[in-house]
């Protein structure tokens, strides 16, 4: 079966006001679903409701069954069946890569070094499927350029470049090559090809808006040294801890392991589900304690994970500025204003902090000048 985009109609699409002005979102979702006929197929998309990571670390999956009388154990769910994705964005792709480096030990390649540890169903999930990336236009809500998320060149079986009345496909797999030499016609580009290529790469870049994207420069180092800055205090005055952010985040990973019994007391089965640090309970442990109790303590680590933490152990910043947390936020918390906001405090502590150090330097020099004209009587 073959995953792909089907547009939806849906209110929940468009950008809240305060988002962004530079344009407006059209009233359309999309999602990722099995395809019924060719027509629902749709390659000229914004980002989808939720990431195509769901077909990788399911919303629910069931890990194991067992029967707590004999204690048996039953395998896991049945191995993937070979699928393909179709129509996944740069930004999409770059995050199944970022979840290699936790999930897969790195397998996605790339230099950063991975986790040590391979998740089995993870690995399953992408051994078994067919990747086919897509061009895209960012939007009102998109920042991958931020966070270099906006070009990809790997993690994917072929990639599409709409050139107006033709495709220049990229071909990264021996599966891929082979789909081309099976189902496709076509031809080695030409001069013509490159040029219209390039055309297109322009004004993609073109579209996004420099004077809106926040800059990463120093962003670890500088989240660090402001971790206890007050605006996460009023950020958590706002923040609903419903965790939609969370849920449709292409990189999140966090979830939960629950044990689900059935009726008889006996068998039942061992699921994991997607979970959110934004949880009243994510940090609760035993006797009630609770390591992050405030929303704006669980406002505060979500960031520093992303940007601080992450990029410590991985070298990469956990975020691939596809914009969907921005857009399913009730209260507008937009990580581009966060990111902006720090780099503005920072710029005022270093103005203030010139300021001070040329008022010394100018009592120093007033000091050493009366020391000097005494010498002199």
């Amino acid at each position: 079966k073959s995953a792909a985009l089907a547009s939806v109609p849906s209110a929940l699409a468009s950008t809240p006001a305060a988002l962004d002005k530079r344009s407006e979102r059209v009233q359309t979702s999309y999602v990722y679903d099995v395809l019924g006929t060719v027509d629902e197929l749709c390659l000229d998309h914004d980002s989808s409701l939720l990431p195509p990571k769901k077909y990788f670390l399911a919303p629910k999956e069931r890990l194991m069954r067992y029967n707590r009388k004999n204690g048996d154990v039953f395998d896991t769910e049945a191995p993937h069946t070979t699928r393909a994705l179709l129509g996944l964005h740069p930004c999409d792709i770059n995050a199944l890569l970022l979840l290699d480096l936790v999930l897969a030990d790195g397998a996605g390649g790339g230099s950063a070094a991975g986790s040590g540890y391979v998740d089995p169903y993870w690995e399953a999930a992408r051994a078994s499927t067919f990747i086919v990336g897509v061009s895209c236009m960012p939007t009102a809500t998109c920042f991958c350029k931020t966070f270099d998320a906006d070009e990809v060149h790997r993690g994917f079986d072929l990639f599409l470049t709409d050139l107006g009345d033709r495709w220049l496909v990229s071909c990264q797999t021996v599966a891929g090559a082979a789909i081309l030499d099976r189902y496709v016609t076509t031809r080695d580009t030409t001069p013509t090809d490159l040029a219209d290529f390039q055309l297109r790469t322009q004004r993609y870049k073109a579209a996004f808006s420099d004077d809106s994207l926040p800059t990463t420069d120093q962003l670890p180092l500088l989240y660090d040294a402001k971790y206890e800055w007050p605006l996460f205090d009023d950020i958590g005055e706002t923040c609903l801890s419903c965790g939609a952010c969370s849920m449709v985040c292409p990189v999140c990973y966090c979830f939960d392991v629950r044990d689900e019994l059935e009726a008889d007391g006996e068998a039942g089965k061992r699921c994991r589900n997607w979970d959110s640090c934004l949880f009243s309970e994510f940090a609760e442990v035993a006797h009630g304690h609770n390591f992050r109790p405030t929303r704006a303590s669980r406002v505060r680590y979500r960031f520093y994970h992303k940007f601080v933490g992450n990029f410590t152990r991985f070298g990469k910043m956990l975020c691939v500025g596809c914009g969907r947390c921005s857009t399913a936020c009730k209260v507008n918390i937009d990580p581009r204003r966060i990111i902006a906001a720090l780099e503005e405090v920072t710029a005022d502590d270093t103005r203030q902090d010139s300021k001070q150090g040329t008022s010394q330097d100018s009592k120093q020099k007033t000091t050493s000048q009366k020391a000097h004209t005494a010498d002199v009587v």
